[in-house]
């Protein structure tokens, strides 16, 4: 069994459309883990603020099937692939890490980790200890680094408290 990370992000309707992505990926997938909840301005566009939930889970399935698997969700939501990369968001999925396959092709693991707090922050949470591959660095470690390094405006949520 593979574990993966995948981070899951809506700025429109985003506590019904989180929570039934979650219920989604419960469908597919082994072992869900998740993280709480990080607010985050609109990145590359002008637009209301995003909620990004990290989820550790395990698959049998390829990194070909565990893309197709998100993509399909997403479009059970009503999410349109034509839309500009900055742009409102119904729902994204995107496969972050995959165990420790390094493939530039598929982007793994995803370039966005080491670019965006929304991206690492979730993922420090549930999986401190590892190690991306690429860096050598946990990402607990890249976290502490990140924080120090860049400005960033973000706000973390106990996902309880805001997810029915």
């Amino acid at each position: 069994m593979a574990k993966i990370h995948i981070n899951i992000g809506s700025n429109q309707n985003r506590e019904v459309n989180i929570a039934g992505a979650i219920d989604f990926l419960r469908l597919n997938f082994a072992n869900i883990k998740i993280s709480d909840i990080f607010e985050s301005p609109a990145e590359g566009f002008e637009g209301d603020d995003f909620y990004n939930v990290g989820v550790n889970a395990s698959t049998q399935l390829s990194i070909e099937d565990v893309n197709a698997v998100l993509k399909s969700i997403e479009k059970t939501f009503g999410r349109d692939p034509t839309q500009p990369k900055f742009s409102s968001r119904l729902i994204d999925l995107d496969l972050v890490t995959y165990d420790n396959v390094i493939n530039k092709v598929l982007n793994l693991p995803r370039n966005d980790i080491l670019k965006y707090s929304f991206v690492l922050a979730p993922l420090a949470q549930l999986s401190a200890d590892d190690v991306h591959p690429l860096t050598n660095q946990t990402y607990q470690q890249l976290w502490q680094s990140f924080q120090t390094d860049n400005q960033f405006e973000l706000s973390q949520y106990n996902i309880k408290k805001i997810l029915p």
